[in-house]
């Protein structure tokens, strides 16, 4: 059965948050309340959110402004660069109009180099993170969460206590938490809804300001789905597919339509935006809360990382618990670390769990919508 309540108006409203949310800016804005802009999961949000900033997600995941973005970047660079880059150039996206500050993180070669340009028209503040996972790495970035901080009290003439950084973690882990319970939602077989759903509730959630409203949202729509689904309404039972690599939002959610228009559904997100972003909360016991901060950002198991070994832990137990039959990454066009570390996926995913395995590589535009299709749909008639 699908879900026949006002519950698929909530997910319209949160699919369409990131819209909804350009005057909330706006108003913010007005109001003397800083902006600062991001682009990262790697991004510590609570110090930003220590000085009341309201922090805003600013990768763009459309291929509008490709083209603009084309007259500075290299036409072969990541469509998620240049369409971040071309939003920015053309002021086309609000939140990069109104953002005081962007800052910006050494993940990938292609973004470090775009934000040189960036810097010509916007204040950039650079976060250096290490790309391994060591000693020496969580020492770095201790170092860099207490930089930011300075950067932040030096340009905004404000002072941000460690009271207000313990302050700003707890509501912030009580949000993962809440996010938390939803997704896990989606052990149940038959699942209680569709992934696109899922996925558009955690992605629209970024875009709700109000951190406290939105973790009550949160708690009342997950009560509401499990209540209806112990009455028996849940979407039918189908093929289920666990989705990693890159970031899947926008354009490449062709590949998630895909899938549940030929009958199979996304159970679990490993990728930024879902599990990745919100699985591990920060140790609010840590006397050093810096050092919380940045063990618990340094966790994120991004192909940036190598060696890598959270990604597959936190993959490895996502299989576990949400028992997909397949595994279908994502993986944008000259995204090279996530292309590279696609081999080490699908030995995983084949010789630990002997699940069937599909590398979809991909960029925003519509073109390869059909072929993504028929792949697709040759992998949901083979389970």
């Amino acid at each position: 059965m699908e879900l026949r309540t006002e519950l698929p108006v909530i997910f319209e409203e949160f699919a369409e948050q990131r819209k909804a949310s350009f005057l909330q800016v706006k108003a913010l804005k007005e109001q003397g309340v800083p902006v600062v802009g991001v682009f990262c999961t790697y991004f510590p949000q609570e110090i930003a959110a220590a000085m009341g900033a309201c922090v805003v997600g600013l990768c763009s995941t459309s291929d509008e402004t490709i083209k603009d973005a084309e007259r500075d970047l290299p036409s072969n660079l990541c469509p998620l660069i240049k369409s971040s880059y071309g939003f920015a150039l053309t002021d086309k996206c609000p939140y990069f109009y109104f953002s005081d500050l962007i800052v910006g993180e050494t993940t990938c070669d292609g973004k470090k180099k775009m934000y040189e340009f960036l810097g010509e028209f916007k204040p950039v503040h650079i976060m250096e993170l290490p790309n391994r996972q060591s000693p020496d790495g969580l020492a770095l970035y201790r170092r860099e969460i207490i930089r930011f901080r300075e950067a932040l009290e030096a340009r905004f003439g404000v002072i941000i206590t460690e009271e207000r950084i313990r302050q700003a973690i707890r509501v912030r882990n009580q949000e993962r938490q809440a996010l938390k319970a939803l997704y896990e939602l989606m052990r149940l077989d038959p699942v209680p809804m569709k992934g696109e759903q899922l996925y558009s509730v955690l992605y629209g959630s970024t875009f709700r300001f109000d951190k406290e409203q939105v973790i009550r949202e949160l708690q009342d729509l997950t009560a509401r789905i499990r209540a209806e689904y112990d009455q028996g309404k849940h979407c039918e039972k189908a093929p289920r597919i666990l989705i990693t690599g890159s970031p899947s939002s926008g354009g490449a959610m062709k590949v998630v339509r895909a899938i549940e228009e030929n009958g199979g559904v996304v159970v679990a997100y490993e990728n930024c935006g879902g599990s990745k972003s919100f699985d591990e909360l920060v140790d609010e016991s840590d006397p050093d809360v810096y050092a919380a901060l940045a063990r618990r950002y340094l966790n994120i198991g991004c192909s940036c990382m190598t060696p890598n070994p959270n990604r597959f832990a936190l993959m490895g137990r996502l299989i576990e618990e949400y028992r997909p039959d397949a595994v279908v990454e994502i993986v944008l066009q000259a995204c090279h670390t996530y292309a590279v570390e696609s081999l080490k996926v699908k030995r995983f995913v084949q010789d630990n769990y002997h699940l069937p395995y599909l590398k979809v590589e991909t960029d925003y535009s519509s073109s390869d919508a059909g072929q993504i299709n028929t792949r697709v749909a040759a992998l949901l008639e083979m389970l």
